[in-house]
C-alpha cells in the first residue's frame, strides 16, 4: 500500500565479516548415495561487509553496498546511494540501534535531503546532534521525507533483512568458492540479482515462525 503511494519501507543492516575462502580443492557433486562433499582446507582472502536493503513491499534486496568497512561515512553513502534511486519520494528504513545508524552525519544528511533550516546543534553539547537519544528523535520524525523506525535494542533479528541474509548465506556463502574478495562481491551481487527475479515479500506468519526457531534455539543453550 504505501509503495503505491510513493512511500518506500526498506529494512536494512549490515551482514560483517564476510570470508573470501577459496577451497584448496574442487568440490565433489552430491551422487545417488552420496551427499556433496567440499573440502575442508582453505585460503584466506580476507572478508567483506554487506549494507543489504530489503524492500519491505516487494521482498527485493535494493541498492546494496559490498566493501571492507562499515564506518559511519560508509552507512551514509549507502543511505544516499538507496534514496538517490527515487529521490523525490518518501523512504522509511527499518533499522537497529547501532551507533552508526544514529550518527551526526546522518542527522545532517537527512536534514539536506528533507531542505530542513533547523538549527542541529553542537555534538556532545547541545541541540538534536546533542547524544545519540536527541538524534534518535530527530530521525524518527515521521514528518521528515526520510525518517528511520528502530528496532528495540537487542531485537535487531526482528529486522526482515535478517531472513534475507540468512538465505544468502544458505544458499551461497557456506558453499562457495571465492578466489578474491572481488570474485565474493560479484558472486553475492549476482545471487541477489538472481533471486529478485523471483522475489516475494515475507509474510507476518513466515516472521513469527523465525522468530519462534530463534528462540527455541536460544531455550536449548
Amino acid at each position: 500500500m504505501l509503495l503505491t503511494q510513493g512511500t518506500h519501507v526498506v529494512s536494512c543492516d549490515e551482514k560483517t565479516g564476510i570470508q573470501a575462502l577459496e577451497r584448496l580443492h574442487p568440490t565433489l557433486p552430491m551422487q545417488p548415495g552420496l551427499v556433496e562433499s567440499r573440502e575442508f582446507e582453505y585460503i584466506r582472502h580476507g572478508t567483506q561487509c554487506l549494507i543489504g536493503n530489503l524492500e519491505v513491499a516487494t521482498g527485493k534486496m535494493i541498492s546494496p553496498t559490498i566493501g571492507e568497512t562499515r564506518t559511519e561515512k560508509d552507512f551514509i553513502m549507502h543511505i544516499s546511494g538507496t534514496v538517490s534511486a527515487h529521490p523525490q519520494e518518501d523512504w522509511i528504513f527499518v533499522a537497529d540501534q547501532l551507533n552508526t545508524h544514529k550518527s551526526e552525519g546522518l542527522v545532517r544528511f537527512v536534514a539536506e535531503r528533507c531542505n530542513l533550516r533547523q538549527y542541529l546543534g553542537c555534538k556532545g553539547k547541545r541541540g538534536i546532534l546533542h547524544t545519540q537519544k536527541t538524534r534518535k528523535t530527530f530521525l524518527e520524525d515521521s514528518a521528515h521525507r526520510i525518517r528511520f523506525v528502530f528496532t528495540p535494542k537487542h531485537c535487531s533479528w526482528l529486522n526482515q533483512i535478517e531472513i534475507a541474509f540468512g538465505i544468502l548465506s544458505h544458499k551461497l556463502l557456506r558453499r562457495g568458492n571465492f578466489l578474491s574478495q572481488e570474485d565474493l562481491r560479484t558472486q553475492m551481487l549476482s545471487f541477489m540479482e538472481y533471486r529478485n527475479k523471483t522475489a516475494r515479500p515475507f509474510r507476518c506468519d513466515s516472521i513469527i515462525k523465525y522468530a519462534k526457531c530463534l528462540i527455541d534455539k536460544q531455550m536449548k543453550v
